[in-house]
């Protein structure tokens, strides 16, 4: 399909803030984009940036709190009709057979049970569920479940089609043969679709499937750019042209290393960004360094990284960033190059690598305050007392994942303790400040 000018879609200058008592959070700001006829959109971007908050915006299941919506240049009030979503999740009814649940999506618009049994039939042979029709979700693999959730949401005959990262819960065969399979149909043109929207993590998914690539940044989420991705359908995966455009959007997603202000953000309680800590496994950090480490020039291309590491472009971005935010590495255009700091950690030996790591951790702002909090205590701070604290600065359940973040890296640097018994968090005795 080649995309026209005309705008299914205008989303200008909308935001989402949530409020929870005397504190406010930025979800999404600002982000104005548009979807046309015959475009296949992706949104990319790191955990928390927005992407499926975005989504529910865009087909009226949640109302933003600034900006406006246009479907056809007509402000968007409540669900969008002409519009459907696809969760990651089946969602599928286990007491209803493949066929009854893509009837009863058609029985909520009104459409009569003949006319539904013959429009479920025919889009269950179409995402190749022929023979299926009588099945019970229990009966289907992972893969056929969510051709189920696919034959629903097209049953309705939406114009703008969302998936909400519809392929991470499958396992890699199953992924592959779902996206080549929508691939098909999108662009055999037998959907009665207009334009697909679709969140993912996965940039090689991505590349593969859409023609122009939203990439959206964190701390608020807004967009960071926009791509055209010009590699014609049906696209080769490893080849040299799709590889040059991963590493574009790799690039693009990573950024550059800031000053070590912006960087570190500030703590909790004062103005300014309390940065938030990239979820990721040590071990796999480690392992990352090593494998630059072994680079002559200590500099490595980021997706050619990720590939050697046989890890997903959401995992690599987050170590990356964690190299970052601990100054064991710089990033630029799209390369990630150790620092003197990175490089005298990853060639240390165990011991004196926690002794490093944890100096590199009690630089970073919230660390600091954490640190500074238990020191001015006598046994130690109670785990839902600093849970409180931080839902300052960050929503509540991700305050609650951002201290399980800093318990895990401070546990690894010998810098804290956490009895779960008690739900204490304490400094080793030696390493308390006087």
């Amino acid at each position: 399909m080649i995309a026209t000018k005309t705008a299914l879609l205008q989303v200008q200058e909308v935001g989402m803030t949530y409020s929870t008592g005397k504190k406010s959070f930025t979800a999404v700001r600002s982000i104005t984009m548009s979807i046309y006829e015959g475009d296949f959109v992706c949104l990319v971007g790191p955990s928390g940036c927005g992407k499926s908050t975005l989504l529910r915006i865009i087909t009226g299941l949640q109302k933003s709190s600034e900006g406006n919506v246009l479907y056809r240049n007509v402000q968007l009030k409540g669900v969008n009709p002409q519009s459907t979503i696809v969760f990651q999740t089946f969602a599928l009814f286990p007491w209803l057979t493949v066929k009854q649940n893509v009837e009863l999506a058609l029985k909520a618009r009104g459409i009569s049970p003949e006319e539904g049994s013959k429009r479920a039939e025919s889009l269950l042979d179409r995402v190749g569920l022929d023979g299926f029709e009588t099945a019970y979700p229990r009966e289907l693999s992972g893969g056929m479940r969510q051709k189920v959730g696919f034959a629903r949401a097209m049953a309705v005959e939406p114009e703008l089609l969302c998936l909400d990262e519809p392929f991470s819960a499958l396992d890699v065969l199953s992924a592959e043969s779902l996206r080549t399979e929508l691939m098909e149909l999108w662009q055999s043109g037998t959907l009665p679709i207009k334009a697909v929207l679709m969140v993912t993590h996965n940039i090689e998914e991505a590349v593969l499937l859409a023609n122009r690539i939203i990439v959206m940044e964190k701390d608020p989420g807004r967009i960071e750019a926009e791509l055209r991705n010009p590699l014609p359908y049906p696209r080769v995966p490893k080849s040299a042209d799709f590889n040059a455009m991963v590493d574009r959007v790799y690039g693009t997603l990573a950024g550059t290393t800031q000053p070590e202000h912006v960087e570190l953000g500030t703590a909790p309680g004062l103005p300014g960004r309390t940065r938030g800590l990239p979820e990721i496994n040590i071990n796999g950090l480690i392992h990352m360094i090593e494998n630059i480490d072994e680079i002559p020039n200590k500099r490595a291309d980021i997706y050619d990284l990720a590939s050697q590491m046989h890890i997903d472009s959401e995992e690599a971005i987050a170590l990356t960033e964690a190299a970052e935010l601990l100054g064991f590495a710089v990033i630029s255009q799209g390369d990630i190059a150790l620092t003197t700091a990175g490089q005298t950690f990853i060639e240390s030996e165990p011991a004196k690598r926690k002794e490093i790591f944890a100096s590199r951790i009690e630089r970073i702002p919230v660390f600091t305050w954490l640190l500074e909090q238990i020191d001015l205590s006598d046994a130690g701070l109670e785990w839902e007392d600093v849970v409180e604290e931080l839902a300052q600065d960050f929503p509540a359940e991700e305050a609650e994942h951002q201290l399980d973040i800093m318990v895990t890296w401070g546990r690894f640097g010998d810098i804290l303790l956490y009895d779960d018994g008690d739900g204490l968090i304490m400094r080793p005795k030696d390493a308390k400040k006087e």
